[in-house]
């Protein structure tokens, strides 16, 4: 099944209210998410920079959230001015919004979640970096509204909460910076997958209380994969890894034995003290891939302060909770490779 993604970034207001960083923060967007790590395409994509009418870009919008049965995820992504009216309901603003008076008519927020309500595609996606872009979260009358009324499949990220302005630093949107970052790799879990919770969860993490906050409304069952990395350590290795800790009786992982013969640097053909049994590479090889589980925090030595010491002592090591998790996925066959 295929992705689509719309990007919109506004610079080309009227004087007094241009913008600098809106198009590039786009284009970066757009390039983060056409390609996956490994070169093979993800998304197909469209962008609408310095569109001018607010009329045909709810037309493209239409458009992105059809569906023609192809479609697993479509994907909204706006950078530019977000207004409140005095009814307070937000809009997001083009350059052919903006009255004498300095009131918009924009495209109202509810619209777009409007149209995003009737969309069948499963995955939809609307990440807003703009003022006042949590109102995209509530309902179609947002004065007053404290209930988030989204469809199922549906997920919001938002540069900010609905009474705060979005920030734009050196030229930079800086939600989308912290988004892109995410992009490329900090939001991604240990199989390299990338979703709306792990982008949330990394920007959410990387800013203060004392600086806008961005917000996340969801509505799925299980998170869609918006872009794959290549994960820290290779899935087929983590696999190779859980297949060394046995069941036991109440089917959780056994601890994992060691003894020297684990340990490369334990080989009688070094000068130094050594220890019998001696290193083997069988045993080396399963301890290297030990050690990169451990660096991942899926595993630990067992009474010793490291896997170097958990072997030469004849300890063992065992899984992590987060380990243990990922062993389960092995054993049911969920451990994609």
């Amino acid at each position: 099944m295929a992705k689509k993604a719309l990007l919109i970034g506004i610079n080309d207001y009227p004087e007094g209210y241009e913008l600098r960083g809106c198009v590039n923060d786009s284009m970066a967007i757009e390039s983060a998410l056409k390609f996956n790590e490994d070169g093979s395409l993800n998304f197909g994509t469209k962008n609408l920079n310095n569109c001018k009418s607010a009329s045909i870009a709810e037309r493209e919008i239409k458009k992105l959230f059809q569906d023609n049965g192809t479609i697993d995820m479509a994907l909204l992504y706006f950078s530019g001015h977000g207004f409140v009216d005095a009814n307070d309901n937000g809009q997001i603003v083009f350059p052919n919004s903006i009255e004498a008076d300095s009131s918009c008519k924009g495209i109202y927020m509810s619209n777009i979640m409007k149209i995003v309500r009737s969309s069948t595609i499963r995955n939809k996606i609307v990440i807003f970096d703009c003022c006042h872009s949590a109102k995209l979260a509530f309902g179609d009358d947002c004065k007053g509204s404290t209930i988030a009324v989204l469809p199922e499949g549906c997920s919001i990220l938002s540069a900010c909460r609905s009474e705060e302005v979005a920030v734009e630093r050196d030229g930079q949107g800086l939600f989308t910076s912290l988004l892109l970052q995410a992009l490329k790799g900090e939001s991604a879990d240990y199989l390299g997958n990338i979703t709306a919770g792990g982008i949330y969860a990394y920007i959410d993490k990387c800013l203060s209380e004392w600086e806008q906050r961005p917000v996340f409304k969801t509505n799925v069952s299980s998170f869609a994969v918006i872009k794959k990395v290549n994960p820290k350590v290779p899935t087929e290795i983590i696999k190779r890894g859980m297949n060394l800790f046995a069941e036991d009786e109440n089917g959780l992982p056994k601890d994992f034995p060691l003894n020297p013969s684990f340990e490369d640097t334990n080989d009688p053909n070094v000068e130094h003290k050594y220890i019998e049994p001696y290193a083997t590479p069988e045993n080396i090889k399963k301890f290297k891939i030990l050690q990169k589980l451990q660096s991942i925090g899926f595993v630990e030595p067992v009474d010793a302060d490291y896997m170097y010491f958990a072997a030469m002592e004849s300890k063992s090591c065992r899984l992590t909770k987060v380990g243990q998790y990922y062993w389960k996925l092995a054993k049911d066959g969920r451990l994609g490779i």
